[in-house]
């Protein structure tokens, strides 16, 4: 049979089936073929294929025997396990929700959302819109609309432009992800009357505490959400570094006119991006976003090999390596 799983806590699924019925899954065996390397083979928004092995008629259990292909995917860097965990999966849409001020507005954390997303369309929600955003922040969250991004402002407390939200979403399978303390269980209960547990500040560091401690999948009318745990940071997944660049959509048009195939835009000679950086064409912060999340993979990778470098190939052109000298780079922490 086959099923979609809503929720995974401590590596038991919800699956529900098409008929409606939920089911409570393990794995069967140790691991699934498509799991390898993963810190979590089974998430959220997941397709699999499962097998009753018993239970009751109200509470039926079953055995996941094998997981469909993603056509899409949410994942982080797990710092704490070394290796990359996706969230959750085959949503059509993710929600990344931001706030104006506690916690403050932070684009770099949106620019590390829309760099973790995989095969997905992006939105950006500004929630807490009853207030204002200075000058500097305006600009910088304009910024994404005029890139391509759908953004939207919103308040979860007052309602205001909840409706017009919710249209957005009809049709969509919408996986909501964000900072911890952005409102964002918040918005989804506003948006479908239920009543997911709410967190209050670290008033210490004006930052939220995390409230939904994982991923579940909720029905709405017309809409599918799928709401996620909070984060206080994000890092991108460590795979090739120029899937990172790949969000930056203000690099597109450029990097065909870089002098290297395959040039990250970091110190290599004869790049098109920086020229445009240098002419005020490219939002400055933007880039140091980028630079930020490049050195964190290059961090991440095993000592033998932060300092070697590529060559190049005997046409002349290269891989874009990702090396660099680290003075010219700030903290990963400094976000």
């Amino acid at each position: 049979m086959e099923g979609t799983v809503l929720r995974s806590i401590n590596n038991i699924y919800s699956v529900r089936t098409d008929d409606g019925k939920v089911y409570s899954c393990r794995i069967k065996g140790k691991q699934l073929s498509l799991s390898k390397g993963e810190y979590n083979p089974i998430v959220v928004g997941d397709i699999v294929e499962i097998t009753p092995s018993g239970g009751t008629e109200d509470k039926p259990e079953a055995l996941v025997i094998s997981r469909h292909e993603r056509s899409s995917a949410f994942s982080r860097w797990n710092d704490k396990r070394d290796m990359n965990q996706t969230i959750c999966a085959n949503m059509d849409l993710l929600v990344c929700v931001c706030s104006v001020e506690s916690p403050p507005f932070r684009p770099r954390f949106i620019d590390r959302v829309i760099a973790c997303c995989r095969g997905v369309q992006v939105m950006i929600v500004l929630n807490k819109c009853d207030i204002l955003l200075t000058e500097d922040e305006l600009e910088r969250y304009s910024l994404y609309k005029k890139l391509g991004y759908q953004t939207v402002s919103v308040s979860a407390e007052t309602g205001e432009k909840i409706d017009a939200f919710v249209k957005l979403l009809e049709g969509h399978v919408a996986a909501f992800v964000g900072q911890s303390g952005v409102g964002k269980s918040s918005l989804i209960n506003r948006i479908l009357g239920t009543s997911q547990r709410v967190g209050e500040l670290n008033a210490k560091y004006n930052r939220g505490n995390h409230t939904t401690n994982h991923a579940i999948m909720l029905d709405g009318p017309g809409f599918t959400l799928i709401d996620t745990p909070g984060f206080r940071e994000i890092s991108v997944p460590h795979d090739d570094p120029h899937l990172v660049a790949q969000a930056f959509p203000e690099f597109a048009k450029a990097a065909p006119k870089c002098e290297y195939d395959g040039c990250l835009h970091i110190s290599e000679p004869g790049c098109e991006v920086r020229r445009l950086l240098e002419k005020g064409r490219i939002n400055a912060d933007r880039y140091e976003s980028y630079v930020r999340m490049i050195a964190s993979m290059e961090e991440r990778l095993p000592v033998w090999g932060r300092n070697s470098s590529r060559a190049s190939s005997p046409s002349g052109s290269q891989k874009g390596s990702y090396n660099r000298n680290r003075s010219d780079l700030c903290s990963d922490e400094q976000l």
